[in-house]
């Protein structure tokens, strides 16, 4: 092995990962082409033109992507520190720089060109996770390296919402990805995904009672959940006590009396059984934690409390913590309300503009729904639209399976990292990645909220793509050098 710098690093890049790479812009300008053009007007390296000012970007990610595999891959670790302070300094200042784009101060004018730091902290994370979990010794199964890991994270987080750009920050959540890969508990992954399916069951079936009951079938189904959980994580965390059983027998007792109680003699709230199962198990397993210090037993009973907790902040968290719109759009998808007119009628027009599309698409810019301007920015976060309107079902398949392509092929990179350094990074990477492809497209379908992040390669504007760029090239050269390091 030689720490000696390569000589000409940039053709020890991974090819067919920048091959993908070329790809993915370059269908990104021709659906930016389709998205902003009007009909008959094919001048689309006009500066005046978004096409023509996407080319420029284009150029200028390129020129970025070949310095960065020309530079000695040690300054991106050696860096990193100063990179991420930098950024947090910059995202603090930001807001007091930004003028006011539609409720947000993320944009800060440079002349004729805007730049959104939060893009660029995306990589200086990274970096500083990466170099930090990196060191010896670091593991994430330690609830103290966790914690540290984590507030990496949600510094920045805390910082971009202060900007008032709920959608960006959300993006950080993707790092716990990784996180996992690295050694953080499953059941942290576990207890966020209980959390989401609480608030959408809790929310969706909230006006519905429950047969015979005064109880909202959202709230008592969820309190259901959280039994069930709650009894499986002592299964699974404890498979040798008698804990699940007691609690499984226990708990089951108490929600059939309640709701016999309800069904037979009088109608009450069934919803206090169902507390008092979720609680009743949580002092239980609370006690076995202080009877035999078992860190385990203390997690089960922190997450039925927590998740009980949870369940009855959820709508305090809707209608007093979310934005207005924000709180629309989260009835619209759910489908509590129908706003077509409103806040669903992005999702509507995009959901259009795809059907229309068919097997084949209408060819290139012969789109109706995207030249006649009914879908909103449909040239950055619902981008995608212009793909199933022009190019039909085969072309988003294409683009979708272009994204897997280079999905996959990081996720092999990652993999044959020699340093910890290398292989956190490039899953860093891929996770951003994912989120931001599976969140986007998932957006302009319907099935996700509209958080208004952009799709990688594909959406107009500098910030984004060369935030990505510099994400992913930072990772080639790291490759770079460890595959020359190990010949």
């Amino acid at each position: 092995m030689s720490d000696k710098p390569l000589r000409y690093p940039a053709f020890h890049a991974d090819g067919l990962t920048i091959v993908l790479y070329l790809a993915l812009i370059a269908f990104g300008w021709v659906s930016i082409c389709g998205a902003s053009h009007e009909l008959g007007d094919t001048d689309f390296l006009a500066w005046s033109s978004r096409s023509g000012k996407q080319m420029v970007w284009i150029g200028l990610a390129l020129t970025l992507g070949f310095i960065l595999l020309m530079t000695d891959d040690r300054y991106f670790e050696a860096l990193s520190g100063v990179a991420y302070w930098l950024m947090m300094a910059l995202l603090i200042v930001t807001p007091f720089l930004a003028k006011d784009i539609k409720g947000s101060r993320s944009w800060i004018s440079l002349g004729a060109v805007s730049l959104q730091p939060a893009e660029f902290a995306k990589c200086a994370t990274a970096l500083a996770i990466a170099r930090y979990i990196g060191r010896f010794g670091v593991t994430l199964s330690d609830m103290r390296s966790l914690m540290r890991a984590s507030a990496i994270v949600l510094l920045p987080m805390v910082l971009i919402v202060m900007q008032r750009e709920t959608g960006s920050a959300l993006v950080y959540l993707a790092f716990f990805l990784m996180f996992y890969r690295e050694g953080m508990p499953g059941g942290f992954l576990f207890t966020a995904t209980a959390a989401i399916i609480y608030f959408v069951v809790c929310l969706r079936f909230a006006e519905d009672l429950m047969p015979m009951t005064l109880t909202p079938v959202g709230e008592y189904c969820v309190l259901l959940l959280i039994w069930l959980f709650t009894t499986g994580m002592a299964r699974v965390y404890c498979p040798h006590t008698p804990h699940a059983r007691r609690m499984l027998l226990w708990g089951g007792g108490v929600f059939a009396v309640t709701y016999l109680m309800s069904a037979f003699i009088v109608p009450i709230d069934v919803a206090w059984g169902g507390i008092t199962a979720c609680v009743g198990c949580a002092a239980y397993m609370g006690w076995q934690a202080l009877g035999e210090r078992m860190g385990r037993y203390a997690f089960i009973a922190i997450f039925a409390l927590g998740s009980t907790a949870f369940l009855y902040m959820t709508d305090y968290t809707l209608n007093n913590i979310l934005e207005p719109h924000q709180q629309t759009r989260v009835r619209v998808l759910l489908g509590i309300e129908e706003n077509i007119s409103g806040a669903g009628y992005n999702v509507n027009q995009s959901k259009i503009a795809i059907g229309s599309g068919g097997l084949e698409g209408k060819g290139f810019m012969n789109g109706t729904q995207t030249k006649l301007k009914y879908v909103p920015e449909q040239d950055t976060d619902f981008i995608f639209c212009t793909v199933g309107e022009e190019q039909g079902f085969i072309g988003s398949a294409g683009v979708l399976l272009l994204f897997l392509a280079l999905i996959l092929r990081l996720i092999h990179l990652a993999e044959r990292q020699s340093s910890k350094f290398g292989r956190v990074y490039g899953y860093c990477v891929l996770s951003i990645l994912c989120f931001h492809v599976l969140i986007n497209v998932g957006m302009v379908m319907g099935i996700m909220p509209v958080i208004g992040i952009p799709l990688p390669f594909f959406s107009y504007g500098g910030s984004s793509l060369w935030g990505f760029t510099l994400l992913l090239f930072i990772f080639l050269r790291i490759d770079a050098a460890d595959r020359c390091r190990l010949r």
